[in-house]
């Protein structure tokens, strides 16, 4: 019960790693607050997590994320722990990269992470604690990966230095970057085929020290420690959850 009477937000809370974490945390006793922008996924996550309140947003949107704060704002009063974790991926190489493709990734990946934590952090007090969802794209060369590398490498450059920014008002910020992780984003690229995704899953379960797909759980109990006390002297950390994957190299 790491989490008893903590007031949690999970962006992009009703699927996949956000999902995971936000059982997680209201099964150690927190509150938990969710985002998404499938209204049925949503209400499906607020059903399996009692007491937890849903809300259909756009991180996108930046309207949208001060709306969710202001709403826990008046029915909590605060938040204790922030997960940001909502998110697209895509796969192009450098001659198939267009505007519109490299927009709505960062505005999302990007932009959106940053004036989420922007509008959160003003309910956010000394003691809170601040998760992003980061990638090892940012920190690899896969072919075909850049947009995507470019706006989760941004995102981790940007989080440091947020964390620098935080650390004297007692709020630590750190990101949790997967690797190949068998969630529902997966199998939404556009442009992918079923057996697209099979066989991407398969080159990734080859290239993995470990010789499998992490899981939605994993993530979200590293997404638990850094956000418990048990991380209470870490701030501004990148913890890789990807069997080994990038270390291993």
């Amino acid at each position: 019960m790491r989490f008893k009477d903590k007031v949690a937000l999970v962006m992009g809370g009703n699927s996949g790693m956000g999902l995971a974490t936000a059982k997680a945390l209201a099964a150690e006793g927190a509150k938990v607050h969710l985002t998404g922008r499938n209204q049925q996924t949503i209400d499906e996550a607020v059903a399996a997590i009692p007491g937890s309140r849903g809300y259909r947003a756009d991180i996108a949107d930046i309207a949208s994320s001060e709306a969710v704060v202001s709403a826990i704002e008046a029915e909590d009063g605060r938040i204790d722990v922030l997960y940001i974790n909502a998110g697209v991926g895509g796969f192009a190489p450098l001659r198939a990269i267009t505007p519109e493709s490299w927009d709505q990734t960062h505005s999302i990946n990007l932009k959106g992470c940053v004036f989420a934590l922007q509008k959160a952090v003003r309910i956010i007090s000394k003691g809170g604690a601040i998760v992003v969802t980061g990638s090892i794209g940012a920190h690899g060369a896969l072919p075909g990966n850049g947009v995507y590398a470019a706006a989760k490498g941004g995102l981790y450059a940007a989080m440091k230095v947020f964390a620098a920014e935080l650390v004297g008002e007692g709020i630590r910020l750190n990101m949790v970057s997967p690797g190949p992780i068998d969630t529902p984003l997966l199998h939404r690229n556009p442009g992918m085929s079923d057996a697209d995704v099979a066989t991407l899953k398969q080159r990734m379960i080859e290239s993995i020290p470990m010789h499998r797909m992490g899981e939605s759980d994993e993530v979200a109990k590293a997404v638990l420690f850094l956000a418990s006390e048990d991380a209470s002297f870490i701030t501004a950390a990148n913890l890789f959850v990807d069997g080994g994957l990038l270390e291993l190299r």
